[in-house]
């Protein structure tokens, strides 16, 4: 979890195979700890054709029911199939804004809102903007992207920084 935060949660990313990636880990956490997922993060490169969105979109149902079997993996039905549900939707997003890091960093004008939180009670779980882009993304065919889980995306990504004032993350910024 440390090295995590410390090299990656929060760096600004324009990197669609890692914005891809990230997206399916956030929503494979749903209702588990992001300890669990960092956990299995390997696993599911392995699996998920490190997090490749045109290939995982072309998974044909054996492939994912394979991967059911797969304890490299959270081995949730939904979750599998929601992969290739989002590598789809992804791979569009990206035919129609030229990225799907064009798209994601278009609705904050390619800036990142930061936050001064000063304790970890002070980060919202979602907001306007998760909520905006949540419902987006359901519209154009998304699934497991609730408010929560983009608002958790939005922050993995850098396009929010809500490190907590004192983490040395803030102050390395200035």
């Amino acid at each position: 979890m440390g090295a995590y935060h410390d090299r990656e949660w929060g760096v600004p990313s324009h990197d669609d195979r890692h914005i891809f990636e990230l997206l399916i880990l956030e929503g494979a956490q749903a209702g588990l700890s992001w300890a669990t997922i960092l956990n299995r993060r390997d696993g599911y490169r392995r699996a998920f054709a490190s997090f490749d969105p045109a290939k995982v979109a072309a998974f044909t149902d054996k492939r994912l029911e394979k991967l059911l079997e797969d304890t490299g993996i959270i081995r949730n039905r939904l979750k599998v199939y929601a992969t290739r549900t989002n590598a789809r939707a992804f791979v569009k997003v990206q035919a129609e804004s030229g990225s799907f890091a064009d798209y994601l960093w278009n609705w904050v004008d390619g800036t990142p809102i930061v936050n001064h939180p000063r304790t970890f009670a002070d980060l919202p779980p979602t907001t306007e903007l998760s909520d905006g882009i949540s419902k987006d993304l359901k519209r154009r065919g998304f699934t497991f992207v609730g408010s929560t889980i983009v608002y958790s995306l939005l922050q993995s990504v850098g396009v929010v920084d809500d490190h907590i004032v004192g983490c040395f993350f803030k102050t390395k910024q200035k």
